[in-house]
């Protein structure tokens, strides 16, 4: 209980200490309403402090200009090391995003989003072949599965494990796809130690494992007793509708008459292809739409055998091919938990509002928002929450999730998905018993 608890006050102060260090030391302007206050009370510098409101919608860009201006002069002269202006930069745009109050926008640096850009999800990287999840809230990454095979398999790593650490530095408190892409990620062949906190034994231990070309399963696919096809989808990316239309139609090929897709602990990814899922099963019509805060808003729907989508405001994007017009009317079941978020929930959402499955498992994670990457000149970029995901009847999941239509929590033991045992798995037996009652 002791090694618990220091590893949830090692979580808290973490956490706290990398999301205010680029505040505090190299980005002492954009914390003012932290830092700048005490030394405004102590030393009259003729500037006086502002209490912002709840319903002003824009910032005093001169007042804070000339704080800043105020607060480097206060640097320059008293200052004891060496200041680096890039880094005191990259701070003040990372307190700007840290201010929304929004854990899903944040700032890129040239550097960081350089990185992110060349290691892009596409289902091919170097790295140890695990599924990583991250809490919003705690901003802790946990493991949620293991692949067979991999250096994350090999060494040792479990689902349920919890990164802390990447070759010696503290990575509690960063973003997911930073740390995973920073960090993990690398050139084939070269070492990484992951250091996780095991909390069935509660101990850290350090995993050294050598990074490979990781080909991301993304899509299993089982046949099952009485022709039901088993579809596993773990996330979201650039291969997945490919994978799980050539799933599908293998098991159409062996006679498939229902169908369960497992999205559990799935936590979304690139919505394209959770659309262009959707529209492969689903007859014409609208798969999700998105609405921005000005009331304009994209559509994604299929069409003649197209993925179509448009813009509200005048914008045609983009249309995708769906094979051969395709639709499938059988019994469906989606499995859903607490962990399926985002892409899953539109997916699944699509799914249930044209009465093509039924959801089993628990409520989803309710994430119902857009993120946009926006690039600048600089080479750097900001990720920003720019609107609303809304299913096909209009429903607004975010902060609420998609509730089960029949609820069932995985027993005890089977907490992590390591691999599908349809025999010992709870949650598919109830959704086997589900499909045979919608015959």
């Amino acid at each position: 209980m002791d090694n618990r608890n220091k590893f949830w006050k090692g979580v808290l102060v973490g956490a706290l200490v990398t999301a205010f260090a680029g505040l505090i030391i190299i980005g002492m302007a954009a914390g003012i309403w932290v830092v700048g206050r005490g030394v405004m009370r102590n030393q009259a510098y003729g500037i006086a402090d502002h209490q912002a409101t709840p319903s002003e919608v824009t910032l005093d860009v001169e007042r804070i200009s000339q704080k800043m201006e105020l607060i480097q002069g206060i640097i320059k002269e008293r200052y004891l090391f060496d200041e680096d202006p890039e880094m005191v930069e990259d701070g003040i745009f990372m307190g700007m995003m840290a201010g929304l109050g929004d854990p899903y926008s944040s700032y890129y640096t040239e550097e960081d989003f350089q990185d992110l850009m060349d290691n892009s999800i596409n289902g091919e990287y170097c790295g140890i072949g695990a599924l990583i999840s991250q809490n919003r809230q705690t901003m802790v990454m946990e493991i949620m599965r293991v692949f067979d095979g991999t250096p994350s398999a090999k060494a040792g790593m479990l689902p349920g494990d919890m990164i802390t650490a990447v070759d010696g530095e503290n990575v509690v408190g960063m973003e997911l796809d930073l740390v995973v892409n920073n960090y993990i990620k690398g050139e084939a062949d070269t070492e990484v130690t992951v250091t996780v906190y095991r909390e069935s034994t509660e101990e850290y231990l350090d995993l050294v494992m050598t990074r490979e070309k990781i080909e991301t399963p993304t899509v299993e696919h089982e046949m099952l007793e009485d022709h039901i096809g088993y579809v596993l989808v773990s996330q979201f990316e650039g291969v997945t509708a490919e994978q799980f239309i050539a799933a599908v139609e293998d098991l159409e090929s062996q006679g498939m008459e229902k169908m369960i897709i497992d999205l559990r602990n799935n936590p979304g990814g690139l919505l394209d292809a959770a659309v262009e899922m959707a529209a492969y099963l689903l007859p014409d019509g609208t798969i999700v739409r998105t609405e921005y805060k000005n009331g304009t808003g994209d559509e994604y729907f299929s069409k003649d055998g197209e993925l179509q989508a448009s813009s509200t405001a005048g914008t045609r994007l983009s249309q995708y091919p769906i094979p051969d017009d395709h639709e499938l009317d059988i019994p469906m079941v989606i499995l859903v938990n607490g962990n399926s978020a985002s892409a899953s929930e539109v997916f699944a959402g699509a799914m249930r509002d044209y009465d093509r499955a039924e959801l089993v498992g628990t409520t989803t994670f309710g994430k119902g928002i857009v993120q946009s990457v926006i690039p600048f000149t600089g080479g750097d970029a900001i990720k920003l929450t720019t609107a609303h995901y809304f299913t096909p009847d209009g429903f607004d999941l975010h902060g609420k999730g998609l509730e089960p239509d029949v609820e069932v929590e995985l027993d005890g033991e089977m907490t992590y998905l390591i691999n599908v045992d349809p025999e010992n798995d709870n949650q598919i037996r109830t959704a086997v018993e589900t499909l045979k009652e919608m015959e």
